[in-house]
């Protein structure tokens, strides 16, 4: 799962072949090669201005720590869920895949986060579960919390590249993928992940969107940075165009947001303003996180989650 960040803008001076350059990353990019920076931060309402010089021409191992990355991922590993979402809703989503499940089955919870809704699945379905995000610090916390659980011989978290997975095609029963897919784009999301199912398998995401056909300006320019935002009917068209069945669609309730996840961030924001108390990275992120916490407070009645399960025809 990963994290939604609203309101930050970065910019990097990269170093290319044609010397130093000026980067504004406005999407979400990853680290891909020496002097490709590819983490795309969802937001636009406030921004955060970072400098990286010395980017060398291979990576190495404080470049995330340049771009203040380290600081945004500690933040958001201070709270349970990176995203929307709770037990319940990730149970109900569950429910509506009816396979018979067993040791054999191989599930893909992708954009994993911290791994909350993948110990739910993990203790409510059969099979092998491969858990992948990009952040090594949510992988390595997900990790221990299975071996605690005494899940890891069926469950393993590793570092990837939802973009780029590597995953024999035709091989998984299930992609999970909760408040994550819209990093790449729920259309292209689907597209590209489809050709990992097996023939019947099942994808299973949650996605933002529109309750109403008309809404505020001020909600509508704060969702500007992610224009793939529609309504449920149409993403459901968008499922089927993309070779899915549509076998359930239904709306995350507000709790997921206000109590799983804006409630826990109050204690986030006062342990990291007291461990960087003149840090104006995460001043910014704080106060980013707060302005969307309004957001939804006011606008919740136009915007939000809707759980998409689909099989592969």
């Amino acid at each position: 799962m990963f994290f939604r960040m609203k309101g930050i803008t970065l910019h990097a001076d990269v170093y290319t072949k044609h010397g130093y350059c000026r980067i504004n990353a406005d999407k979400y990019y990853l680290f891909q090669k020496a002097y490709t920076f590819i983490v795309r931060i969802q937001a636009c309402t406030r921004k955060v201005t970072l400098h990286t010089k010395n980017y060398p021409t291979i990576m190495k191992e404080n470049t995330i720590e340049d771009f203040n990355f380290k600081l945004i991922c500690e933040y958001f590993s201070l709270i349970p869920r990176q995203g929307p979402g709770n037990e319940q809703t990730t149970l109900k989503a569950l429910s509506f895949i009816n396979d018979n499940f067993d040791e054999t089955s191989r599930i893909i919870d992708i954009g994993c986060g911290t791994g909350m809704q993948t110990i739910t699945l993990a203790q409510n379905i059969n099979g092998n579960i491969e858990a992948i995000d990009l952040f090594p610090r949510f992988i390595e916390m997900l990790n221990k919390r299975l071996e605690q659980m005494n899940l890891q011989n069926r469950c393993k978290a590793i570092v990837g590249d939802m973009t780029k997975l590597q995953i024999q095609e035709e091989s998984a029963d299930l992609i999970w993928s909760e408040g994550a897919i819209y990093n790449i784009g729920f259309k292209k999301g689907l597209h590209k992940w489809r050709r990992f199912l097996k023939r019947g398998g099942y994808i299973a995401v949650s996605e933002a969107i529109w309750f109403t056909e008309q809404r505020p300006k001020e909600v509508e320019d704060f969702w500007k940075v992610y224009p793939e935002i529609d309504t449920m009917g149409n993403k459901i068209k968008q499922m089927e165009n993309e070779g899915y069945e549509t076998v359930a669609v239904f709306r995350i309730p507000d709790c997921c947001w206000t109590t799983s996840f804006y409630a826990p961030q109050k204690k986030a924001r006062e342990i990291i303003m007291r461990k960087y108390p003149q840090n104006e990275c995460v001043q910014n992120l704080v106060n980013c996180m707060k302005h969307e916490e309004e957001i939804f407070n006011r606008y919740h009645k136009y915007y939000g989650y809707a759980f998409f399960i689909g099989r592969k025809l």
